[in-house]
């Protein structure tokens, strides 16, 4: 018996780590599930500011007014990720989080404009 074999005899089998994949790679539903809400809720707050921060230095006012409403373009993305079967998931998480966002915020919108013209009138 070589000198390897007895030194491994009484310690125990070691794991090769280079064939398990880690965590990120073994992609657990809840990790996707969360950042496809996430990231939906993030593109409804960042990307109509950008948007119209880029449109308010490239145009005047009012032509960055009427460029605006382009901005429902950038919903091909969530849509294309829900069309394609390997993003499909991630997708639909996306557009959860993009509706429930846009909801929320049109909601409060709603409710604080009634206050006001109930109450301040």
């Amino acid at each position: 018996m070589s000198t390897d074999q007895q030194h491994n005899e009484g310690e125990a089998p070691v794991e090769d780590t280079e064939s398990q994949p880690d965590w990120w790679h073994r992609d657990h539903p809840t990790f996707t599930a969360l950042t496809g809400f996430f990231t939906g809720l993030a593109f409804v707050i960042i990307v109509p500011g950008l948007f119209a921060a880029v449109l308010g230095w490239i145009f005047d006012y009012e032509r960055a007014e009427d460029l605006f409403p382009l901005v429902l373009l950038t919903l091909a993305v969530p849509i294309g990720l829900v069309l394609v079967p390997k993003t499909r998931r991630f997708g639909l998480y996306m557009l959860i989080g993009l509706v429930t966002t846009a909801l929320v915020v049109l909601g409060v919108a709603g409710l604080v404009l009634w206050y006001m013209v109930t109450y301040q009138s």
